[in-house]
């Protein structure tokens, strides 16, 4: 089964999952992610960008839902020879990065190591969460930098949330929006899928020294991927297509990552 199969029977068990972050009844927003030693990182990486990234996957999380992240839970397994220093050196560099802080955390011992974040915060005051739900018709997509960087990297690049857009982006109305952690393709199927909608694609902008193929499935770009209403324009963003009602309409994802299970 893959990982979105799980998802969608995750989301049909519980019905309040289905975006980047939850948004609880007073307005917080949380999100959660861990990254595995051999999965989303080899084994001989630099200890200090693996804090880094722990970090950032999770505040972009927020940012695609129009949110600052404002406090952190940092839970940590590895085996006992990890170094800890250096994993915090990268967590209290993306904290300052990012304007948030650890406020809480757990520590264990395991065979791999496995760093798992937990991302509060909130949206401006006087603005609603953004959810991958809310394009319509006419609406003109867009994404905020060119894509396929990391995967012509080889995933060694470093990734950088876009924090300080998404609340910007929320401010200026936009309709949906997601980060694309997954690949292009695959994440604006999430968006068509919620918002039951279809998307005429009309460009794709690409990195510098990746392929048309890794900017639409390369995925670990952390650009945020959003609608805004026809006319309204993002500054320093890429418009890349039109939402349209044909749900069918949308590119074919041929990639991007997926975790598997039974």
């Amino acid at each position: 089964m893959s990982e979105f199969d799980a998802i969608r029977r995750f989301a049909e068990r519980y019905p309040r999952v289905g975006d980047d972050a939850a948004v609880l009844d007073d307005g917080l927003l949380a999100a959660t992610d861990a990254i595995v030693e051999g999965i989303d990182f080899l084994r001989d990486a630099p200890r200090p960008e693996i804090g880094w990234r722990a970090v950032t996957v999770n505040v972009s999380d927020i940012a695609a839902m129009g949110g600052r992240t404002r406090s952190l839970l940092v839970a940590v397994i590895g085996p006992p020879e990890t170094d800890l220093g250096g994993l915090y050196a990268g967590i209290d560099e993306a904290c300052a990065a990012y304007g948030c802080e650890v406020v809480g955390g757990d520590l264990s011992n395991g065979r791999e190591l496995v760093v798992s974040v937990t991302a509060l915060g909130r949206c401006d005051a006087g603005v609603d969460p953004v959810l991958r739900s809310g394009a319509s018709p006419g609406d003109w997509l867009w994404v905020s930098g060119p894509l396929g960087g990391a995967a012509a990297s080889g995933y060694t690049a470093r990734p950088h949330a876009r924090a300080d857009l998404g609340p910007l982006l929320a401010a200026l109305g936009a309709t949906s929006m997601i980060d694309v952690s997954d690949g292009l393709a695959q994440d604006l199927g999430h968006i068509c899928d919620a918002s039951g909608v279809g998307v005429v694609l009309e460009a794709v902008p690409v990195a510098a020294g990746a392929t048309e193929e890794q900017a639409l499935n390369g995925g670990d770009d952390y650009e945020l991927l959003f609608t805004l209403p026809d006319g309204v324009d993002a500054p320093g963003c890429l418009r890349i297509g039109t939402v349209v009602e044909d749900i069918g309409a949308r590119p074919e994802a041929a990639g991007g990552w997926q975790h598997r299970f039974s």
